[in-house]
C-alpha cells in the first residue's frame, strides 16, 4: 500500500483513510475480524499487538534483520575505522600524554590535538547514529505497512521507502526528544546552580538543601518527560504510513494518543522491557566470550606496556562487545518500533473504522510488489 493509502484518498474518503461505509468503529459484534496480515483487523488486545510483532519479525526478518544489521553493522565499521585513522593521526601525541607521571603536566601541543580528534569522532558518532536511527524508524513502518495486509515486499523496496522519509523521520526523533528532555535539563541547570549557590554560601547544610530540591524536581518534570514522551510516540510511524511532515506528525500522535495514554504507555514499556531484557540476555555470551582472548592478551604484557599494545591485547574483548551490543541493538531497536506501529493501526481501527478500509486494501497488490500470495522476500 501506498502512503497515500494510509494517509486518505485511496482507499477511504473519510479523513485520513477513514472508512466511508459509516458505522462505529471496529468490527463490533459476532462478525468475525478479517486476518490478511500479521493482526486481525479489528480492535487489537495485547496479545494481538505482541504476537503481531513477533509474526512480523518472523515472516519478514530479511527485511528487518537485514535492515538493522545493515545500518548498525555499517555504523560500526564506520566508527572502527574513523576511530583507528584518528589514532594513527595522534598516537605520538596519546602515548606522551599516556606516559606522564601524576606530578607531570600534558603540554597543549599534545593535548589539543587529542581534543580535536575526539570532538569529530564524537560529531561523526551523532551524525551517524542519527541517520541510522532514522532509516530504521522509517523501515520498520514501511514493512509493517505490507504486514498489515499479509503482502510481501523486497528490501530494496523498504529501503527505497525509508530513504524517502527518512529526513522528516529524524527531524520528529529530534522534535520529541527535545519536546520531553527540555524539563530533565532544566532540571540539571537548575540542580547545578543550587549545589554551587549552596556550597559557595553555607557548605555541607546548603549541599543538602539542594539535594532535596534535587530529588523533587526529578519527581516534577520526569513525569511530564514520560507524558509527552508517549504523547508523541507515533509520530515516526505518522511520517512513514501518511506522508507527514514532522510538527503534523506530533500533532496527528497526540491526536491519536487522545483517551488512551495509559494503555499505550503500559504497552510501550512492556515491549520496551521485553526488548531490553532480550537484547541482554543475547549480549551475555558475547561478553563471556570476549574475557577469554582479553585475559591471555593481558597475561602476556610486560610491567610497563604501551597504548598499542594494550589496544592490542583487548581487541578480541572489544570486537566481543561490539558483535554483542549490535546484535542487542536490531532487537531493542526493531520490536518496540512494531509494537508501536501496531499501536497506531490499532487507535486508527478504533476511532476512525480503519478495519473495512485494510480489508479492501488487502485485495489490490502495490505497484512495485509481486502478487499477492508470492513468497516474501
Amino acid at each position: 500500500m501506498t502512503d497515500a493509502g494510509w494517509g486518505g484518498g485511496a482507499y477511504g474518503g473519510a479523513p485520513y483513510g477513514g472508512s466511508p461505509y459509516g458505522g462505529p468503529p471496529g468490527w463490533g459484534g459476532w462478525v468475525p475480524a478479517p486476518k490478511p496480515g500479521v493482526i486481525p483487523l479489528a480492535p487489537l488486545r495485547l496479545a494481538d499487538l505482541l504476537g503481531g510483532a513477533f509474526t512480523t519479525m518472523g515472516r519478514y526478518w530479511k527485511q528487518l534483520i537485514g535492515m538493522a544489521a545493515a545500518l548498525y553493522g555499517g555504523a560500526a565499521l564506520l566508527m572502527v575505522a574513523a576511530v583507528a585513522v584518528a589514532y594513527s593521526a595522534v598516537a605520538d601525541h596519546l602515548e606522551r600524554v599516556a606516559s606522564l607521571s601524576y606530578e607531570e603536566e600534558a603540554a597543549s601541543s599534545d593535548v589539543v590535538p587529542l581534543v580535536v580528534s575526539g570532538a569529530a569522532l564524537l560529531l561523526l558518532g551523532i551524525v551517524t547514529m542519527a541517520i541510522v536511527s532514522g532509516l530504521m524508524y522509517a523501515a520498520v513502518p514501511a514493512v509493517l505497512q505490507e504486514a498489515v495486509l499479509g503482502r510481501p515486499v523486497s528490501f530494496g523496496t523498504v529501503w527505497r521507502r525509508a530513504w524517502s522519509r527518512v529526513t522528516p523521520v529524524i527531524g520528529t526523533l529530534v522534535l520529541t526528544a527535545l519536546i520531553a528532555v527540555v524539563p530533565i535539563v532544566l532540571l540539571m541547570v537548575t540542580f547545578f546552580a543550587v549545589i554551587i549557590s549552596a556550597i559557595t554560601l553555607d557548605g555541607g547544610g546548603g549541599t543538602a538543601v539542594a539535594m532535596g530540591l534535587g530529588v523533587l524536581g526529578v519527581l516534577l518534570t520526569a513525569p511530564l518527560a514520560a507524558w509527552l514522551w508517549i504523547k508523541f510516540c507515533l509520530a515516526p510511524t505518522v511520517v512513514v504510513f501518511e506522508g507527514q511532515g514532522p510538527i503534523a506528525a506530533l500533532r496527528r500522535s497526540s491526536q491519536l494518543v487522545r483517551g488512551d495514554w495509559w494503555r499505550i504507555f503500559g504497552i510501550t514499556l512492556l515491549a520496551g522491557a521485553m526488548a531490553a531484557a532480550g537484547g541482554y540476555i543475547i549480549q551475555m555470551p558475547f561478553s563471556i566470550l570476549g574475557m577469554f582472548p582479553g585475559m591471555i592478551g593481558t597475561s602476556s604484557m610486560g610491567d610497563d606496556p604501551s597504548t598499542a599494545a594494550v589496544v592490542v591485547a583487548v581487541s578480541g574483548y572489544l570486537v566481543a562487545i561490539l558483535l554483542g551490543q549490535l546484535v542487542s541493538q536490531v532487537i531493542s531497536t526493531t520490536f518496540p518500533q512494531l509494537v508501536i506501529g501496531l499501536l497506531y493501526v490499532d487507535r486508527r481501527i478504533r476511532t476512525e473504522n480503519l478495519g473495512p478500509v485494510l480489508a479492501e486494501a488487502a485485495a489490490v497488490p502495490p505497484a512495485d510488489a509481486p502478487p499477492y500470495g508470492g513468497a516474501h522476500q
